[in-house]
Parts: C-alpha cells; structure tokens; sequence
C-alpha cells in the first residue's frame, strides 16, 4: 500500500538516526563537523528542518521535504557519509564492514516515520524536543544546547523572517566536560 501525503504538508518525517557504538559521543565531539555535513547536504538536496535534537549517540529529527519529492533515504546517506568522512575509521569494525570500505560510525539503518496529520506533526516535534530529558541529560527541554526547541519557542512568540539562521547555524561551544545524566525521569512511551 502507497502512503498518502500528509495533510500537515507535504513529505514531513521523523527520523531516528544511531551510532553503531550507544557509549559513543561522537555527535556531540564532533558536533561541527555534523552541522557542516548537514549544510552540505541541504544544499545539494534541500529540506526544512522543523525540529532537531542531537543526543552523544543518538539523533532525532523531523524533516519536511520538497513537493513530490520524498527521497530522504539519498539524503541521510549523504549526512552520514559527510560526517563520517570526518572521522578515523571506528576500531570495533567488523572485517565485512572493513571490506566494504565502511567506517562503522553509524548503524547501517534508521527508524523513519511518515507524518500523517497536523497532532502527529506536533507530537513527534514533541518527542524530539523532550528526548534529551526521556535520555537523562536535562530536566528541562530548554536546557539541552543541541536542540532546535529554542527555536521552536521563539517561532511561537515571533515570526521570523526568511533569512534568518536555522538551527544548524546556531553556534554552541561543544561539551567540553562529561554529561552528567540528572536522575532518571518518568518516560512518556514504553
């Protein structure tokens, strides 16, 4: 059975990308090289990022797509190929993996879901924004610098202009310490 487009707008999706090692923090270590593979891939293949949160090992994220034009797979292989080019070769590789001339940052797979409705679209950006707090890094979502949820408030107080920056241009200064994770807080989903 075909999907339908989503009546919240057309090609909106929720992604949820992993690094092949769940102790890693190469997302937040290397959180640069991350914004400039995702530049890098908007430009070749442009998107709307409606929401983002980037966790040590783990991303959320809710993209909107072109018109006609539902081809997310491309451009998330592009992120991850961009960003790992970025980084030496993971020890943990497998010979298969090391045959193949892979780097075995990412898990080979990521979890999409196909927006259906305006409530699903809000929840989802629901879901990314308190994800860092469903992970134990924060207690608040507002507290988490590599979340688009600030941006996502303001949107609601004021319009923003089109020229202004998107999440990714947002410079935030890496964690330069451990995370910390607060006291585990009650999930919202089993």
């Amino acid at each position: 059975m075909k999907d339908s487009p989503s009546s919240h707008g057309p090609n909106s999706y929720f992604f949820t990308l992993r690094l092949a090692r769940r102790d890693d923090d190469a997302l937040l270590r290397h959180i640069t090289a991350l914004r400039q593979a995702m530049r890098e891939t908007m430009a070749r293949k442009p998107f709307r990022i409606d929401a983002i949160a980037i966790l040590p090992d783990v991303l959320h994220t809710v993209w909107t797509l072109p018109p006609n034009d539902n081809d997310y797979g491309n451009r998330i292989g592009m992120w991850k190929g961009r960003f790992s080019r970025h980084l030496p070769p993971a020890p943990h590789r497998s010979l298969r993996q090391i045959k193949r001339g892979e780097k075995g940052i990412w898990q080979r797979r990521f979890w999409e879901h196909r927006i259906r409705d305006p409530a699903d679209f809000d929840r989802h950006c629901s879901l990314v924004h308190l994800s860092p707090v469903h992970a134990g890094y924060c207690d608040r979502p507002e507290a988490w610098p590599y979340s688009s949820y600030s941006r996502a408030c303001s949107d609601r107080t004021a319009p923003r202009r089109a020229d202004e920056d998107s999440v990714l241009n947002h410079d935030v200064t890496p964690l330069n310490h451990a995370i910390s994770p607060v006291a585990p807080l009650r999930r919202l989903h089993s």
